[in-house]
């Protein structure tokens, strides 16, 4: 699998547009099109952004080695939860494993909740 193919996977799991892809990166859908389809050469400063923004492993987008994406570390995980319960601990474990899309909408749908019930 080339750079380019790696990307598309990438992005279509998170499922994202060209477009909403691109533009935290600062770069156009046509540009990540190119990059998809090889017509423009994944730089490296381009792959470390993909990484940083995303989540995604530099490994498996460079080399095609190890998870697509890096899972939060368990001690990461305690730290940000310390205060809370096991059931509490696996929704957020769940939370950020998510796409960015599916974690705006959940979010759209608590705020939406919280400011019709009042206040928590």
């Amino acid at each position: 699998m080339t750079h380019g193919e790696r990307v598309k996977v990438i992005r279509n799991s998170l499922g994202l547009t060209l477009q909403s892809f691109g533009r935290p990166l600062g770069v156009t859908k046509t540009a990540i099109c190119n990059i998809e389809k090889g017509n423009r050469k994944l730089t490296d400063q381009m792959a470390k952004a993909i990484c940083r923004q995303y989540n995604a492993n530099y490994d498996y987008l460079m080399f095609g080695d190890g998870n697509m994406f890096h899972e939060l570390s368990e001690a990461a995980l305690d730290e940000l939860c310390c205060r809370l319960d096991e059931s509490d601990r696996s929704f957020i474990k769940t939370y950020i494993t998510l796409p960015p899309n599916i974690r705006r909408s959940l979010r759209g749908n608590l705020n939406a909740f919280v400011e019709s019930n009042g206040s928590i």
